[in-house]
């Protein structure tokens, strides 16, 4: 297509109804697959109370990872499909795929149900929604933006952006209403399962949405020209030319902007609810305010693209992200739990032990005891939320734990004489300062607010443009196929086990706030290669 009929092509109030359907589908997808991530300590109880409590969170998070683990297989098998079947019937497959799985999970029996087949039946629909989702958002996007006329894809694209965090606010505000309406006791027992079951009707009405929906004018053009692929796998990724721009794509933008989106929406929710001990509705609530704050920047950065292109805006997003985290983290537990940031500050915390005594504490299988005097009082201190520092023994001593000035001995005995013993290391904690759980009466509300929004912020900067800036970097043959992998590998991967890594980090390192080096490691990476990189593409023509 030539640039003089590109800008011929005006977006009427049909191509503004389909664009808006669109997106409102998307919305209903992501509020599916995010809603384990925000149920995901009930879902430890429910389905992975076999093993002990800081496994099973663990495998909670990798459960959830699962899902992002076959994203990218998703988008080869539905972005080949796409290119080759067209984007609209591609959209009612993925979006069936992932309603009925949802739907599934509300009516799984737990592990002290139905035993094992519990987890692994709930893994297989988390990969199911994985599949669907990896298939969804390439389409989605390219979709838009062939609708969208020259000089506004960054804008008309960033409505599609809203959605992930449209479908993450969603999930929390059903969760919030579900709790309040029920109480925590039966929302924990058997009330959760109400927002997946909810999914069944959203699935019904994105169905209607989708089949009222055109296929995207490009894809009519290009078929009815005979310049589709064949081969869009083979196109896309067999030759180097269209291979170097996916792993440019990849390492230039995506994988950064992955680490800064998980961070700022799901990590955070994670560290407020699992290491600062906030009441759970509580949490849910104020990233809900700060999602809604934020949200109207995807827009603006994605109409601030189509001025000044994307490239800039994505890489001072994860560079300014990269370089304040670590403040914004610490400012974080300052405000929602200053019980612990003054402990901390009065009473730091010591594991003298010897080396050889201490153990990685992950078990892929739920079989290891860990019970040394050291890992028995890492354990404990990492499920309280505790900062501790290690310091080494002389070999085959016993491990003690330091509390400013006060020093108790490390556990020996029994099962019986541990509990006895982590009642002792609780009370000597409450002691010193540190509470078992933030004071609700003393979170700093607003600070926490507006530090959460900091963090959306960040996102909106990172995510708003990069939807056009994928689209525009490869052919419309095989547009879907090219944009979709490197989303969904930087989305899946680098953002997916963001959550499950951090986890595994402050774990081992005893430092809550460790896990962070993941994230700013990876935008920093971002930073350099797209800097170096990446060719800003706002005015191409993506009707060739």
């Amino acid at each position: 297509m030539t640039e003089t009929a590109a800008e011929g092509h005006t977006v009427d109030r049909s191509d503004k109804l389909v664009i808006l359907a669109s997106s409102v589908g998307t919305v209903i997808e992501w509020y599916d697959f995010y809603l384990y991530g925000s149920l995901a300590a009930i879902i430890t109880a429910q389905f992975f109370s076999g093993v002990n409590e800081t496994t099973g969170f663990i495998f909670a998070l990798m459960a959830f990872a699962a899902g992002f683990a076959v994203r990218p297989f998703g988008a080869i098998f539905f972005g080949r499909l796409g290119d080759l079947w067209g984007r609209k019937n591609t959209f009612l497959v993925t979006m069936l795929l992932m309603g009925l799985s949802t739907f599934v999970v509300g009516l799984l029996p737990s592990y002290a149900a139905i035993g094992v087949a519990a987890p692994v039946i709930l893994v297989l629909m988390r990969l199911v929604q994985g599949l669907a989702l990896g298939g969804e958002y390439g389409g989605a996007a390219t979709y838009v933006a062939e609708h969208a006329p020259p000089g506004k894809r960054g804008f008309y694209t960033s409505f599609i952006q809203i959605t992930a965090t449209a479908g993450l606010m969603l999930s929390l505000l059903v969760i919030l209403g579900v709790r309040t309406w029920l109480g925590e006791d039966a929302f924990k027992e058997w009330g959760w399962r109400i927002p997946f079951l909810v999914s069944i009707l959203l699935l019904g009405v994105s169905l209607w949405i989708r089949l009222k929906l055109a296929e995207s004018p490009a894809f009519q053009r290009m078929k009815a020209e005979g310049k589709g692929s064949t081969t869009p796998l083979k196109d896309s990724f067999g030759k180097w030319p269209n291979l170097k721009l996916v792993l440019v794509a990849l390492f230039g933008l995506a994988a950064g902007q992955a680490v800064v989106w998980y961070t700022g929406q799901f990590y955070a929710l994670f560290f407020l609810e699992k290491t600062l001990k906030v009441e759970p509705a509580l949490a849910n609530v104020l990233v809900a305010v700060a999602l809604l704050l934020a949200t109207p920047f995807f827009v603006f950065w994605g109409w601030l693209s189509d001025k000044v292109g994307r490239k800039p805006i994505i890489l001072a997003g994860c560079l300014i992200a990269a370089l304040t985290y670590f403040p914004l983290f610490h400012a974080l537990t300052g405000a929602a739990k200053p019980q612990l940031a003054a402990a901390t500050a009065s009473a730091p915390v010591t594991v003298v032990a010897d080396p050889a005594d201490c153990a990685f504490q992950f078990d892929p299988v739920g079989k290891t005891v860990f019970d040394s005097s050291c890992d028995v009082a890492k354990s404990f201190l990492a499920k309280a939320g505790v900062t501790y520092e290690t310091v080494a023994a002389p070999a085959g001593s016993v491990a003690e734990v330091r509390i400013g000035d006060v020093v108790l001995p490390g556990h020996t005995g029994d099962k019986a004489a541990r509990a006895e013993w982590e009642k002792g290391l609780g009370a000597a904690l409450t002691a010193a300062g540190y509470p078992a759980k933030a004071d609700s009466a003393l979170v700093n509300k607003p600070l926490v607010v507006g530090i959460l929004f900091l963090l959306v912020f960040y996102v909106t900067m990172v995510y708003g443009p990069i939807a056009a800036a994928l689209v525009e970097m490869f052919p419309t043959r095989v547009r879907y196929t090219s944009m979709s992998l490197p989303y969904h590998i930087g989305n899946g991967w680098f953002g997916g086990f963001l959550p499950t890594t951090a986890f595994a980090i402050v774990a081992a390192t005893g430092n809550i706030y460790a896990g962070l080096w993941y994230p700013i490691v990876v935008a920093l990476l971002t930073v350099i290669v797209g800097a170096v990189l990446v060719k800003d593409r706002k005015d191409v023509d993506i009707h060739e």
